[in-house]
């Protein structure tokens, strides 16, 4: 059972070989969930628009999030959060190579 958000990371993501998706409570209309990420980024011209709102923030590591109806690209840097409307299409453009990207998202809605 995990107890800290920053051990027992799963093997693709110590090996950097795919992000990570762990779910850390479920419920009825919220779903809270582990994300780490070792460089990956969406495929091109992918979007995500999900039928829930997602909160999310990195916890460890960067990330560059880009919305379509934004020019710019926003970074994240650890502590950064934002808000994420359900339909509002998004993809993540990159997250660092270095070191794993953990995120914290709430899936809501």
């Amino acid at each position: 059972m995990m107890t800290n958000l920053f051990t027992h990371f799963p093997e693709a993501a110590l090996k950097a070989e795919a992000e990570t998706f762990e779910t850390l409570l479920s419920q009825p209309n919220v779903r809270i969930e582990r994300i780490i990420s070792s460089g990956q980024s969406s495929p091109p011209d992918f979007w995500y628009c999900q039928p829930q709102n997602e909160w999310v923030i990195v916890l460890q590591g960067s990330a560059g999030l880009r919305f379509e109806d934004e020019p710019e690209v926003r970074i994240m840097n650890i502590g950064d959060f934002v808000n994420i409307t359900a339909q509002r299409r998004h993809r993540v453009e990159w997250t660092d190579p270095n070191t794993p990207t953990v995120w914290l998202a709430v899936h809501y809605g």
